[in-house]
């Protein structure tokens, strides 16, 4: 009997009905190993000993690690088949280490994909640990593991912070310093004229004056031109171009979970665990199989397989005219790892339609978007015919815009965000044309977007911070950590996670720097590729680290003002209900200052429909909530997102009942908006509207 080791019991099931009889396959769980927490600092690492780590079993893997141990003693040969990446080698190593396995000769499995073929083949050409691959793992956890305990524990003694790290903490950063830039932000306001022509037939927006751009600040000067202008206008320019949108390339764990978000409002971490199911195994009827290839991937490169049969594929389902030219992709930021295909479908007979029966809704949402995408990648580009039209008349010129399709190429399957774009009729410059009226609105700039998970993962990758793996991971620890919330889609740091990043950036500048973080991935690559050496970077990284730790040491001082009791210094405490700021007089003085309670928000536009009082935003364990602002008399609460807009007033109309304010009230759910009374609940007069 052969014994082969993977990461998860579902791969393990997925392998097992490939192998056969002679083979026995059984998981590890993840990691079964981990830096412990003995030593100088409890950091399990013996810096000044070239950073030696010490490495114990997991609490929660003793029992898996025997189990292993105990199939071992009886396996004729025992073969590693663990993920194809950095972490994936560092549990094959482990798993040698553990098991007494000889390093050099012990058989390590490859495959990007669990299907009977590709597993089949890695059989057939084993390879050994990556012992680079494995020194660049060792190494980022060390440096995490320094990082980590060392700063929060100084950030939990100084200011309550639960924790810090590499990643973690500049990804918090990202987040904080968006949020000044939006609080800080002041709208400016500004004005726009448009303009419908010839019967609406067509509108135009006011563009220029004397062939400089227009800017109105104001209504006085919307008006002022709005008095000047004419009521004729000729056509100037028609000018029609031909525009080529060529299709997105496949995806990468980090473009996946921004699609997914955008598309079905999935989390990362969502995102990640479907992906994972997908890639690891699905019961299709009688058999078992993986239905993409591995999901944590930086490549957007293709196997020349793969481009043949979709080549085939696509011409035999939708025509030649859709074959486009296979691309060489290259990633535009950072170091790419090119050892893994991007993600994509093991097989393109296995279409959403066939393998719809088999998944869940939202296995199959993202399987769908996966295949197609990865096809859609080798099809011919879409064409538009844009046509802009000028018209112009005593130095002013309106301008309007408008898109035909012409060939819709690799949209058949794939859609893409179109631009806000109009058909037109057909103009003939030299042509006058009559305008019907002219509209002036206000409008005001608007702040910078907050970000939302999807937009997080796409600057990280950007900037360099962070790898595939770990995007899911960091952004739900900064939720773990209450440093930050998500308000409709967009993330908005806590106090907490302001005030941490505020003295991180103060006390370690360069470890908060995005550049620093972005280059330490750089120098851990550097490891793999045997161009850089361990003992190096970890003697740069903690030379500059610990100057700055104990500088902080030294002078990092946090005030929390004076005992109202006895005068001596307030400060920060813990216990095992958490941080609280008492006297530093304990025990001859008890002061214990007890926090504010935040004061409900009161909403005066949504009133209860039970009593009429309006609802307050209020708090829970399980989240928000708007209850009525006359509990314990009325015990009304619905969720915080059933609250709609302020009712819009109806002009020249009153309530046939008692002569109140017909207002407009946004429907509940499915149902349609309504008419309804001001002076509701006493008067409960409601009519629909008509279309």
């Amino acid at each position: 009997m052969k014994l082969v080791i993977v990461e998860s019991p579902a791969k393990s099931h997925t392998i097992e009905k490939y192998l056969g009889s002679d083979y026995k396959v059984m998981a590890s769980y993840g990691h079964i190993r981990d830096l412990s927490t003995t030593g100088q600092g409890g950091l399990g690492v013996d810096i000044e000993h070239d950073f030696k780590p010490t490495y114990i079993v997991s609490e929660d893997k003793k029992r898996v690690v025997a189990s292993l141990k105990k199939e071992a003693k009886k396996a004729d040969e025992i073969i590693l088949a663990t993920d194809p990446d950095r972490e994936g080698e560092a549990i094959s190593w482990h798993l040698a280490e553990v098991l007494n396995l000889d390093i050099k000769n012990t058989k390590r499995l490859e495959f990007h994909e669990i299907t009977k073929p590709a597993i089949m083949k890695a059989l057939d050409n084993p390879r050994t640990i990556d012992l680079n691959l494995v020194s660049s793992q060792e190494t980022r956890r060390i440096i995490d593991r320094i990082m980590g305990f060392k700063l929060s524990t100084m950030l939990k003694r100084k200011i309550g912070s639960i924790s810090a790290g590499r990643v973690q903490s500049v990804a918090l950063k990202l987040i904080t310093d968006r949020e000044k830039e939006v609080q800080s932000f002041v709208p400016e306001e500004y004005w726009t004229i448009e303009a419908s022509f010839n019967h609406k037939s067509f509108t135009a927006k006011l563009d220029k004056k004397a062939d400089k751009d227009l800017k109105i600040k104001n209504e006085a000067e919307a008006n002022e031109i709005l008095t000047d202008l004419p009521r004729t206008f000729i056509c100037s320019q028609v000018k029609k171009t031909t525009k080529k949108i060529e299709s997105k390339p496949p995806f990468t764990t980090s473009t996946l979970q921004q699609e997914a978000y955008n598309r079905y409002k999935f989390s990362t971490a969502k995102t990640s665990l479907l992906a994972q199911k997908l890639y690891e195994g699905i019961e299709l009827g009688s058999e078992t199989m993986g239905l993409i290839t591995y999901m944590r991937t930086d490549s957007v490169r293709l196997s020349p397989e793969f481009i043949n049969s979709a080549n085939e594929f696509i011409e035999n389902e939708y025509g030649k005219q859709y074959l486009g030219h296979a691309k060489i992709r290259k990633s535009q930021k950072g170091q790419v790892q090119d050892a893994h295909e991007a993600i994509r479908p093991t097989s393109l007979l296995n279409t959403p339609s066939k393998m719809k029966e088999y998944l869940s809704r939202d296995l199959y949402n993202l399987y769908t978007l996966i295949y197609n995408r990865a096809l859609a990648s080798l099809m011919a580009p879409r064409i538009d015919e844009n046509t802009s039209v000028k018209l112009t008349n005593k130095d002013y010129e309106f301008k309007t815009e408008g898109s035909v399709l012409v060939f819709d190429g690799f949209t058949k399957i794939y859609n893409v965000e179109e631009d806000d774009t109009k058909s037109l009729p057909e103009f003939k410059e030299g042509l006058t044309y009559d305008v019907d009226e002219f509209v002036k609105e206000q409008h005001f700039t608007k702040a910078p977007s907050r970000f939302t998970e999807a937009r997080l993962v796409k600057t990280m990758e950007e900037v360099g911070i962070g790898r595939p793996s770990t995007y899911a991971s960091t952004i739900s620890t900064l939720y773990k950590r209450e440093y930050i919330k998500a308000e409709n889609g967009a993330l908005i740091p806590s106090k907490q996670g302001m005030l941490t990043t505020d003295r991180l950036e103060k006390y370690f500048p360069t470890f908060m720097d995005e550049k620093f973080t972005a280059k330490m991935e750089t120098l851990l690559d550097n490891i793999v590729e045997g161009s850089s050496s361990r003992l190096t970077l970890l003697n740069q990284f903690y030379s500059s680290f610990q100057k700055l730790y104990e500088n902080a040491s030294e002078t990092w001082v946090e005030s929390y003002g004076k005992c109202p009791v006895c005068g001596r210094d307030l400060e920060l405490k813990s216990s095992r209900f958490g941080v609280f700021i008492a006297c530093s007089g304990y025990p001859e003085c008890h002061y214990v200052k007890k926090e504010e309670k935040e004061q409900p928000q009161i909403n005066e536009d949504k009133l209860c429909p039970k009593c009429g009082k309006p609802l307050v935003l209020r708090k829970s364990k399980r989240g928000e909530f708007y209850g009525c602002s006359g509990y314990p008399q009325c015990n009304y609460i619905e969720s915080k997102e059933k609250v709609k807009d302020k009712p819009i007033e109806i002009e020249n109309r009153v309530c046939p009942k008692c002569g109140g304010t017909l207002l407009i009230r946004k429907g509940v759910g499915k149902k349609s908006d309504f008419i309804a009374c001001s002076n509701f609940p006493k008067c409960r007069y409601t009519e629909s509207i008509k279309k």
